[in-house]
């Protein structure tokens, strides 16, 4: 226990001042919690990677100085993730909370192999577990905040593909792509010009379906839709296509809302994915560029390229 309170005070220490600090809500508080989180694992990281061996005699584990490098590479990138995403870096801290689960599988592995210095790798696992518990605290929490306080999840990410304006329009513009990269889709079949009817799968494997108009349709700049009253999920949100700063492809950024009014997000968004919204979307763009670049999404799991039942172990994680 005393490690770990002595970790949460180290990790407040480092959170920049006011960084992220708000009035009226605890969210502010929340983004300046995992700035120091963020802060915590590049220092840890740099720790791993400079001192391996000092590092592994402090939590009693000889010879993993290999590991321990890879491990604080992994660090100093989710550090770098949280600090440069800008405000509610929710995926980059809930990839803190699956490396710390792979730190305390390492360290209990250790453990049984017959560690060295069995009260060495004690105290870090306690230290990391009072890690891991700030890490998905906070990780919950700015999940949480993607709802707001009438039941509306609202979200915008980005991503850079490395494709021309034209071909990046061009193969969203074809809605029935989608589920090659949207894997909780199942089919989006359209059924005029500008209307279509969409099939999800939610958890359980329940069908989830709604109809949609696209309101808008500049070529190579911006698509918007809407979900027809009635909808099982009520949706909208506009995708826009920009030239990238220095010639690098395209910037797709997508802003979406999930949800009515009081309807709540377990009836909407979450009833649909069962995991993080912003994750969620954050993958799929991934996926997009993926397609765009590569001609199909990279396999996990075993499962065929784009196949929509194909979903990793952070992937349930986040969930």
């Amino acid at each position: 226990m005393a490690i770990g309170e002595a970790i949460r005070e180290q990790v407040n220490r480092l959170a920049p001042a006011g960084a992220g600090m708000s009035t009226g809500n605890g969210i502010g508080r929340e983004e300046g919690l995992a700035r120091g989180l963020g802060w915590f694992s590049i220092g840890l990281g740099l720790a791993e990677v400079a001192a391996p061996r000092r590092v592994s005699k402090m939590i009693g584990v000889r010879g993993k100085e290999g590991t321990l490098r890879a491990f604080g590479v992994r660090e100093i990138t989710s550090g770098v993730g949280i600090l440069t995403r800008g405000s509610r870096p929710t995926g980059w801290v809930w990839s803190r909370v699956a490396g710390d689960i792979l730190d305390l599988a390492f360290l209990g592995s250790a453990l049984k192999s017959g560690s060295r210095d069995r009260g060495k790798t004690l105290a870090a696992i306690g230290a990391v577990a009072g890690v891991t518990v700030l890490d998905a605290r906070c990780a919950q929490r700015l999940s949480d905040s993607s709802r707001s306080s009438d039941g509306v999840v609202r979200i915008e990410s980005s991503v850079i593909v490395n494709r021309s304006l034209e071909e990046c329009y061009r193969y969203w513009r074809n809605f029935e792509n989608l589920p090659r990269f949207m894997n909780y889709l199942e089919s989006v079949r359209m059924t005029g010009d500008r209307r279509s009817h969409w099939v999800a799968k939610a958890p359980g494997d329940v069908r989830v379906e709604w109809d949609a108009d696209m309101v808008e349709d500049r070529p190579n700049e911006r698509i918007s839709w809407h979900s027809l009253p009635g909808a099982d999920v009520s949706n909208s949100g506009t995708v826009q296509f920009e030239n990238a700063p220095g010639g690098r492809g395209t910037v797709v950024r997508v802003q979406a809302r999930y949800g009515d009014p009081g309807q709540g997000i377990a009836a909407a968004f979450a009833k649909l994915m069962g995991k993080e919204p912003r994750q969620m979307v954050y993958k799929d763009l991934r996926r997009f560029k993926q397609v765009l670049e590569t001609g199909e999404v990279i396999r996990t799991e075993g499962q065929p390229a784009g196949r929509t039942g194909s979903t990793t172990w952070l992937d349930n994680l986040a969930r």
